[in-house]
């Protein structure tokens, strides 16, 4: 999320977290005058996870602490140590980026911090591809640690995300497929989408 008029839409519907982009190569990047403007935002009933990419403690510090983050999404290639240190602060999403049964051999590093995993498509950018990866490959995953799944979902998977029954599956995130531009979310496609998903 980036526009704070399209953030109070947000809050209007049943979603668990809201990230936002502290990256600046990022088009979802939240420049210096709009993140004033979001850390005035009363959003209580949404969990603010904020997305940082190889950044340092100190920074992502001050931004828990100015934006009232509630989790950590690490997206570049922090290292279990560096994640261990900021789990002090609060729970951690490490993401992985996966294209075969194999990529989830480095999870293994991560098990026992407080939080998930997120498995997004493999790609030479830090995520935000908007592909999806062969989901077939979640069965091999079997690690302790609940994750969300993402990378290209779109209000076309609804069936597909159904018939996935891995017991660590915690939550999906879901991105460009919903946004009217990087970072503007069409906020009736997604309650049309998560009406679906409850069967509502």
């Amino acid at each position: 999320m980036k526009y704070p008029e399209n953030i109070q839409e947000l809050n209007k519907l049943p979603i668990d977290y809201m990230g936002m982009i502290f990256y600046q190569k990022s088009p979802r990047y939240i420049d210096y005058q709009l993140w004033q403007d979001v850390g005035n935002i009363d959003s209580s009933n949404i969990k603010r996870v904020g997305v940082f990419v190889n950044s340092g403690i100190d920074f992502i510090v001050e931004m828990i602490d100015k934006y009232k983050l509630d989790l950590i999404q690490l997206h570049g290639n922090e290292s279990p140590n560096f994640c261990s240190e900021l789990n002090k602060f609060m729970p951690i999403i490490k993401a992985f980026c996966i294209s075969e049964s194999s990529d989830f051999e480095q999870t293994k590093a991560y098990e026992g911090l407080r939080g998930y995993f997120l498995f997004d498509t493999k790609t030479p950018q830090y995520g935000g591809s908007g592909k999806k990866f062969d989901w077939a490959i979640l069965d091999t995953y079997n690690g302790d640690t609940p994750f969300f799944l993402s990378g290209g979902i779109s209000a076309e998977d609804i069936q597909q995300i159904e018939a996935i029954k891995h017991p660590r599956l915690y939550g999906v995130d879901l991105n460009s497929k919903f946004e009217i531009e990087p970072g503007l979310k069409d906020i009736q496609l997604l309650d049309q989408f998560i009406k679906q998903l409850r069967n509502e």
